[in-house]
């Protein structure tokens, strides 16, 4: 663990991101494709070609598909299966989220992942921000396995729900880590972990860069989808741990 006993995690988009997040010093990357959708499991080559350049603890999240986090049970199969590959490419975790649609923690399903994934770390997603009861779902996921908790205080932005997070990390009381996420920036890390007592902290820093395209066409010139790509500074993910001191 880092002198200062914080940990940085960032959640990338591709082998590039991650590899400006690993030169920025990040501890942990949460490894995702589609992040503008909140994050979907990155292709297979994508978490293999990471593994073999970084030596970074690494955790590509499991989720199939945007949206709610109500699965089918082709969805959950396809979650178990790519579980397992996580395992076999030497990841040291993997990021998960299930809920039932009465927004309870879909208890049964979560568990058979925990236990798939085993030795492996398993986080819970903030699907936990969209349960019923953050209490109960709190007790739930401990008692499961889980070993953290991403959330951002079932508000849009960790900032907004900084008493929820503190209330949740006083009752974790060290049984499992609570990771504060969405919105944490280098202007705001230090009040969230002094307001929460957190020591995890969880930032996507998305950000934007121009291809390096020479020839761009006409009809596309001004298309970010064509002409722009997904960025992280490698300053910014530093910044952030430089706030915390």
């Amino acid at each position: 663990m880092p002198d200062n006993h914080y940990i940085i995690e960032i959640a990338t988009s591709d082998f590039a991101t991650t590899n400006s997040a690993v030169q920025g010093g990040a501890d942990r990357i949460e490894l995702c494709a589609n992040l503008a959708e909140g994050g979907t499991t990155p292709s297979f080559g994508t978490i293999k070609r990471c593994r073999e350049a970084f030596s970074v603890s690494l955790f590509p999240i499991i989720r199939p598909r945007g949206g709610d986090f109500l699965y089918t049970e082709d969805e959950f199969q396809i979650m178990i299966q790519e579980v397992r590959l996580c395992k076999q490419l030497g990841c040291d975790g993997v990021v998960i989220g299930l809920l039932n649609a009465d927004g309870t923690i879909d208890i049964k399903r979560t568990s058979t992942l925990v236990n798939a994934a085993y030795p492996l770390g398993v986080t819970f997603h903030r699907a936990f921000d969209r349960c019923q009861d953050p209490l109960a779902a709190l007790e739930q996921l401990m008692e499961i396995g889980c070993e953290r908790i991403l959330t951002s205080g079932q508000q849009p932005a960790a900032p907004e729900g900084v008493e929820l997070i503190a209330e949740l990390n006083r009752v974790a009381d060290g049984r499992i880590i609570i990771m504060p996420g969405s919105g944490v920036r280098k202007e705001n890390i230090k009040m969230l972990a002094e307001k929460t007592g957190c020591t995890e902290f969880h930032s996507s820093l998305r950000g934007k860069e121009a291809s390096k395209m020479e020839f761009l066409h006409p009809a596309f010139k001004e298309s970010g989808e064509s002409y722009m790509n997904n960025a992280i500074d490698a300053e910014e993910v530093r910044a952030l741990r430089d706030a915390l001191l």
